[in-house]
């Protein structure tokens, strides 16, 4: 008989993103960003991650 290990799946992230947060846009800033992902090749989680990073940069 063959045992299964308890461990299988994929592994533990380093920086797991387990923080859900809910934004609420207007029409036109919503097609913006839609714009922007379908340009960039990204997805919106992405594009707000980096419209962030941008941010904290300019202290």
């Amino acid at each position: 008989m063959r045992r299964v290990s308890p461990r299988t799946g994929r592994p533990k992230s380093e920086n797991p993103k387990n923080i859900d947060v809910k934004v609420r846009f207007d029409e036109e800033s919503n097609k913006k960003l839609l714009e922007y992902c379908e340009y960039h090749h990204i997805t919106r989680t992405e594009a707000i991650r980096k419209a962030v990073d941008l941010l904290l940069q300019q202290k």
